[in-house]
């Protein structure tokens, strides 16, 4: 019994729930992180998502079981390899379900509009748009924005820039195509027969792919940190752009030379110099957004 929970929990993608961060863009860029109420909401709105994140993460295992165990590195998941009942995986997924919508309607009613959204649209990417070249990049970038959207739900926004929906789809945008660029290298030859999708992309096209939405993710951010209407007046926020800069270089990097990147939450809690770019940028963020209350400057 407990190797059967362990492997649930496995397939259930702890590390990946590091995505559902964007739900606090909202609380964080609207200014309200000091507010219990609006902090306290997006944390259950956070808990809720990661449930249904792993609910996603089962049935799409359920899914692509009989690929994933053509792939040298998926086939070692715990329902591939038979660990996992398809069973118990199956009654899991009913149960988290039966948890989540009454739950997301307790916390809001548009919230769990995004939830329900977020759920359909992953179901459609798993029969069907995972399967079209550059559709299923545009798809999962949407994931990312759906995110934020519903973080936005959670709360009452008063200033929260339309410029951060863009910045993150094309944030999104350069995640899924370095995924499909990393899952590319590591099949190699036996790409299509593991992934169809796979057939549709060649190195040359993901590296123009990765060029032109980091090139419009850096100028999305630039632009936000100018002309949003809730910044400081004095364009402090500006100083953050060479974090958002390091950051995408360095992702690059990794994917480029390093040949990773074929999941971006790997890499995060692997790369050190890319967790400590996050951190510089989090902190510097909040020291902007509140140094009035701070008196730092």
């Amino acid at each position: 019994m407990l190797k059967i929970f362990l492997a649930l929990l496995k397939t259930m993608r702890p590390k990946q729930w590091a995505k559902n961060g964007f739900l606090f863009a909202g609380l964080i860029f609207d200014r309200q992180l000091t507010h219990i109420d609006p902090l306290l909401h997006t944390l259950a709105g956070f808990l809720v998502f990661c449930l249904l994140s792993s609910v996603i993460y089962i049935i799409n295992d359920i899914v692509d079981l009989q690929a994933d165990r053509l792939h040298p590195r998926k086939r070692l998941r715990p329902l591939p390899s038979g660990a996992l009942p398809i069973r118990v995986a199956q009654a899991a997924s009913l149960v988290f379900i039966l948890i989540i919508f009454p739950s997301a309607y307790f916390l809001s009613k548009v919230f769990a509009l995004f939830c329900l959204l977020y759920l359909l649209l992953n179901f459609a990417y798993s029969f069907w748009f995972k399967h079209i070249s550059i559709l299923d990049v545009l798809v999962l970038a949407s994931f990312y924005v759906l995110r934020v959207g519903a973080g936005v739900s959670l709360i009452v926004v008063t200033q929260f820039s339309p410029w951060l929906y863009v910045f993150t789809t094309f944030l999104a945008l350069f995640l899924g195509v370095g995924k499909r660029r990393a899952e590319l290298v590591l099949l190699q030859n036996g790409a299509d027969s593991h992934r169809k999708v796979l057939e549709g992309y060649s190195l040359p096209l993901l590296d123009q792919l990765l060029t032109m939405v980091s090139t419009m993710a850096i100028m999305t951010y630039s632009l936000y940190t100018f002309s949003a209407s809730n910044l400081p007046p004095n364009h402090l926020m500006m100083l953050t752009i060479p974090f958002v800069i390091y950051g995408l270089f360095r992702y690059l990097y990794l994917i480029q030379v390093e040949q990773s990147g074929g999941e971006p939450e790997e890499i995060l809690f692997k790369d050190i110099p890319l967790q400590v770019t996050l951190v510089l940028f989090g902190m510097a963020i909040l020291l902007i957004f509140y140094y009035n209350r701070l008196n730092l400057f």
